[in-house]
Parts: C-alpha cells; sequence; structure tokens
C-alpha cells in the first residue's frame, strides 16, 4: 500500500471510537444497516423498472417527467428514511422542515459524513437532484441515476449547461464540495467545481451543516459490518445563510470561483466549531 493510500486511511481511522457498549445491539444495527443497503438497491431496480416507465408515460414534457420523478423520488426516500428510523438505526431532527420545502433555484452545498447525506437532504428538498460520480451507473442504481441525477462522467461544461436547465426551472442541484466524504480526521480541501457551477448558473448557494453523532459505517473505508459503538446514526440538519452570488459578481471567474469556495469551506467549518460547543451525543461526525 503506497503512502497517500495510508495517509487516507488514517483519515477515516475509527481508533478513537469508544468501545462497543452492547455486543447484541450492535450487531443487531450492523444487520439493519446492511439489510438497509441492500432494500435501498432493490428499490432503486424497482424504481427504474415499474415508477418511471409510469411517470414518463404521463409527462408530456421531459421537464415534466424530471419534476415528478424527483418528487417521487424524494417521497420514496422519505418512507425509506421512516422505516431507518422506526427500526432505530437512524433518526434525524430538522430546525425548520417547512423551510426545505420551500427551497428554489439554489446551489446546495454541505458536508459529507456520510452515505445517507444525500438521501435525507433530497427527502428534505423535493424539487432537487444531484451530482454523482458516474461510477454509480455500473451498479443496481443505474436506472434512477441516469433518469433523475446529474452524473459526472461529461465534460464540466456540459454538465454547467444541464444544471443551469434545471436551476432556471426552479430545480435545486445539491452539491458535497469535498468531491469525497468528509474524514474523521482532519479536513479535506474543498474543489471549486460548486463554486464555478453557482456562477455559471447565476444562482445562490444555501449551505447546510450536517451534525450529529459519528456515521462509523457509512463513511469511507468502514468496514460493511460495522455501525457507531454507542448509539444510533443521529443525524442533526442545520440551514445556514445563503451566501448571495451578487457579492463575486463583479470578479473574474476564476478569483470569484476560488474566493466563493473559500466562503463556502468558512461557513460550513464555521457551523460545525459551534455545533461541537453544544453537541450532547457521546460521539460526532466531523466536519
Amino acid at each position: 500500500m503506497s503512502k497517500k493510500q495510508n495517509d487516507e486511511k488514517e483519515l477515516y481511522s475509527h481508533k478513537d471510537l469508544p468501545k462497543i457498549n452492547n455486543i447484541f445491539l450492535n450487531g443487531y444495527c450492523c444487520f439493519m444497516k446492511i439489510l438497509a443497503i441492500c432494500v435501498f438497491g432493490i428499490g432503486a431496480v424497482l424504481l427504474a423498472i415499474f415508477a418511471f416507465p409510469f411517470i414518463r408515460l404521463f409527462s408530456k414534457k421531459e421537464l415534466d417527467f424530471g419534476v415528478r420523478a424527483r418528487e417521487y423520488v424524494s417521497h420514496t426516500f422519505r418512507n425509506f428514511l421512516r422505516w431507518l428510523q422506526i427500526s432505530g438505526v437512524s433518526y434525524k431532527v430538522v430546525d425548520d422542515l417547512e423551510a426545505y420545502h420551500n427551497i428554489h433555484s439554489k446551489i446546495i452545498i454541505a458536508n459529507h459524513p456520510s452515505l445517507l447525506d444525500f438521501v435525507y437532504i433530497m427527502s428534505l428538498v423535493p424539487n432537487s437532484t444531484c451530482i454523482v460520480r458516474g461510477s454509480l451507473t455500473r451498479t443496481p442504481l443505474r436506472g434512477v441515476i441516469k433518469q433523475a441525477y446529474i452524473t459526472n462522467t461529461t465534460t464540466f461544461e456540459d454538465m454547467c449547461v444541464e444544471c443551469k436547465k434545471l436551476t432556471d426551472k426552479g430545480c435545486n442541484v445539491i452539491i458535497f464540495p469535498e468531491g469525497t466524504r468528509t474524514p474523521r480526521h482532519g479536513q479535506n480541501q474543498y474543489k471549486k467545481g460548486a463554486a464555478r457551477i453557482a456562477l455559471y448558473c447565476g444562482c445562490d448557494v444555501l449551505p447546510i451543516f450536517i451534525g450529529g453523532s459519528d456515521k462509523y459505517g457509512l463513511g469511507k473505508h468502514d468496514p460493511l459490518w460495522s455501525y457507531n459503538h454507542v448509539e444510533s446514526y443521529y443525524y442533526d440538519f442545520k440551514m445556514l445563510p445563503v451566501i448571495s452570488i451578487n457579492d463575486y459578481k463583479d470578479l473574474s471567474e476564476p478569483i470569484a470561483a476560488k474566493h466563493l469556495t473559500e466562503k463556502m469551506a468558512e461557513v460550513i467549518r464555521g457551523a460545525g466549531d459551534e455545533y461541537v460547543k453544544t453537541n450532547i451525543h457521546k460521539t460526532c461526525n466531523n466536519y
């Protein structure tokens, strides 16, 4: 293993987690987490095979299909997360649920501690899509990914054009500026892609901070049979003040993207610094 790979694994190391409190409860949670992953994959296949063709049949335009498909996916995600809450695996706290339903034409950014982040955000914001890795089109999620999300397999310019088409019609685009999951130790550098897309689309940026308990088992490099050692997955969503794109319109594109990216990192990490001061749980995910 190369030094770079070793350094990356160290960033995501879980050696600081406390010892398992209840081995039987932890085993149950590990099993339910794996079951949830399987259910999610099967559900994606069923959506692509049965739900989407039906929605397309009754959509006069491709745009109508996109809106309806995203709303249906959001509804499906809400039911999936409700099941996770009932099973005791994961639950959320939201500061103002209605405010999330009324978000339009925004570039939504957030820290990215776990696999469930985009599922939670899309369940909260019905008319939204997400930029995802093209490699996901080679998984059981392929049918849903290709019809409801934006993949990064095209050129950056084409991706910007697609985002602008959607935001011009009121859709929101979810982007995780780190480009990968947030490490348990240290910090990732924020990439400029989210800022460049926001500038191209002329959309304000809405930062969301994801707090809560450590998401061990849903982070990068975490074993499949793993779960938070001492408490359930707890997601605490904080909607932060909008970053106005007008503050950067008089700057050249490279300078504007640089400053906007720095602002994104400052806002998200600042919210994280404040959150850990008041967090009452046994563990806390990084930001």
